[in-house]
């Protein structure tokens, strides 16, 4: 019977919380739901989310009800630490992703309209909920695929789909009230 072996009462002891029995019977289940939640990340990074993981399980451990089971404690703040590296992944920026798109004599108009329009959609991003600005950039920023954004965020394929359509379609209302697309 899993739920009697899993209580958290069993990693008690003299009041204290054994961290060290929780890593031993947890390692593996840590690891599992980081490869199921079907992200790629380098080895470093999955064992600092492991870590991160016990290091907030042990910060709150007063928090803790004994007679409650321990593997949704861990699962909920293992899938939180996820998403929390997915986030902060998409914010480091790379100089190799700028040097092509230096500015040249021949592009400069080319580049001008372009940052006119990126001024449009970046005004109109700001504008958006939190959700749907992060499905927009995980989609084209990203390129993440529409399963991937749904699991990293929590939202069905469909939802994401829907969001993505409505992004697209505010947009593209934007763009062509500011000149850039077709007028008919």
């Amino acid at each position: 019977m899993k739920e009697a072996r899993d209580k958290i009462q069993k990693y008690v002891e003299n009041n204290e919380l054994d961290i060290e029995k929780v890593m031993k019977e947890y390692n593996n289940y840590i690891y599992t739901i980081i490869y199921n939640s079907h992200i790629t990340f380098h080895k470093e990074d999955i064992e600092e989310i492991i870590v991160d993981t016990y290091l907030t399980l042990w910060n709150n451990r007063q928090k803790l009800d004994i007679n409650k089971n321990m593997s949704p404690y861990i699962s909920g703040i293992t899938k939180r630490l996820i998403l929390k590296k997915c986030r902060n992944k998409r914010q480091i920026e790379n100089i190799e992703d700028y040097s092509e798109k230096l500015i040249s004599v021949q592009n400069i108009e080319l580049d001008y309209l372009e940052s006119q329009q990126n001024e449009l959609i970046t005004n109109e991003l700001n504008k958006m909920k939190e959700e749907d600005r992060e499905i927009f950039v995980e989609y084209y920023y990203e390129q993440r695929k529409i399963k991937e954004i749904a699991i990293i965020l929590d939202l069905s394929e469909s939802k994401v789909k829907s969001k993505l359509f409505r992004i697209r379609k505010r947009l593209y209302k934007i763009l062509k009230k500011g000149g850039y697309g077709n007028n008919e």
